[in-house]
């Protein structure tokens, strides 16, 4: 009986070595691994990112309980997949930021098997057992998404609307063509989004583009456009539409000084056509002190447009900064010299005569520019003047 016992025993021990699905005589046969694939999305449809999908042999009791054998991250499209899986009944559960955000009790993997598992946390089923709070939530979350996205819409537009008027503006700049179409689709732009300073700036550009057509079809019919009222009517919507840009671009939480003074110039731009001397030239200096690297290129623009509105003593003086912040641009040398030389008095040889500092900035201006646009002008000013012609030019910026 003893001995009997103990083959009882030993086979048992035989039975369990060789395992429960043993076949071909006894030997255990390896099972194929199983994969998974999924997609995780949230209560409103987007990606779940930065989760992380585990599965459990342990198929019921306190999650913090369960042995997480397998864990696979979720990635930011909401995707996950794993390999290497027994096969087997599991639980799962769908983790995020420390939180359980669902839990399925019975997955089952076949051997083989490459198991499609999602995490759809706007099924209904799921919805029906949040919390009243969290029903709350998500309705609150759902009206800011969906104003977010209309936000978005109105944001895409207005960029494509920019796009073509920019477009529009540098196609009619040559000719100074009629702009009107593009005055009315920024008009529109600042009514849908009054807020953003980069409008109201592109608006001014529009109605500064459409009171230039205007002035030169006065000019065209020999009218002088400073007495049409649609021209100044245009321009003084121009400047106002700069000035809303510009306060708004300052009071945003990312001002853009080159924006603004952008900006500026054009208002001083206008400024000078409406006969404004002073106020255009506090627009180009605001524009010089917002952008110091162009300071040479603003104060020249403020020379040449107070010059041609006939404020000959703001633009010498606006020469002067032009000269003192870039000495290498020649054109604030030859507005300087048509300012002074209109301090020239005759002798009584009938002789002109000219301030030096008038000389002197024709000379400068044909150093830096001998074969410049104003070159044979003020050569013929200096023989007038019975004044030598330096002929040893170096070219320089222009």
């Amino acid at each position: 009986m003893r001995v009997m016992k103990v083959l009882t025993v030993a086979g048992m021990a035989l039975g369990a070595m060789l395992g429960v699905g043993a076949t071909n005589g006894g030997v255990a046969q390896a099972q194929a691994p199983a994969s998974v694939h999924g997609h995780t999305q949230n209560p409103v449809g987007a990606p779940i990112k930065g989760a992380m999908v585990e599965f459990s042999k342990t198929l019921s009791g306190p999650i913090k309980d369960r042995v997480w054998t397998y864990k696979f991250a979720v990635d930011a499209s909401g995707d996950y997949k794993g390999t290497g899986i027994i096969p087997g009944e599991y639980s799962s559960a769908l983790f995020a930021d420390d939180k359980t955000l669902d839990i399925v009790d019975s997955i089952k993997f076949a051997p083989g098997e490459d198991k499609q598992f999602d995490y759809d946390l706007s099924r209904q089923a799921y919805l029906d057992k949040m919390t009243p709070e969290e029903k709350a939530q998500l309705e609150d979350y759902k009206k800011k998404a969906g104003a977010a996205m209309d936000a978005n819409k109105v944001i895409a537009g207005l960029n494509s609307t920019l796009k073509t008027v920019r477009a529009d503006l540098t196609a009619a700049s040559p000719t100074q063509g009629d702009v009107s179409k593009d005055v009315s689709s920024m008009k529109d732009a600042t009514t849908a989004k009054p807020d953003e300073g980069l409008l109201w700036i592109t608006y001014g550009d529009t109605l500064q583009a459409q009171g230039d057509h205007l002035a030169k079809a006065d000019r065209d019919q020999k009218k002088a456009p400073t007495s049409d009222p649609d021209v100044t009517s245009t321009y003084t919507s121009a400047v106002d539409a700069y000035k809303k840009g510009i306060d708004l671009n300052a009071a945003s939480k990312k001002p853009t000084p080159v924006d603004a003074a952008v900006a500026y110039n054009q208002m001083g731009n206008l400024l000078a056509k409406l006969g404004k001397p002073q106020d255009a030239v506090s627009a180009f200096d605001n524009a010089a002190k917002l952008d110091p690297a162009k300071a040479g290129m603003y104060y020249g623009n403020e020379a040449a447009n107070l010059f041609n509105s006939g404020a000959t003593q703001e633009a010498a003086d606006a020469a002067t900064k032009a000269i003192a912040a870039d000495p290498t641009r020649p054109d604030p040398y030859f507005v300087r010299g048509q300012a002074l030389i209109t301090k020239a008095t005759v002798d009584k040889a009938g002789k002109i005569v000219a301030p030096p500092e008038c000389i002197d900035a024709y000379q400068k201006y044909l150093e830096l520019a001998p074969e410049g646009k104003f070159a044979p002008q003020v050569k013929e000013i200096l023989q007038s003047m019975g004044q030598t012609i330096n002929t040893k030019y170096k070219a320089g910026k222009k």
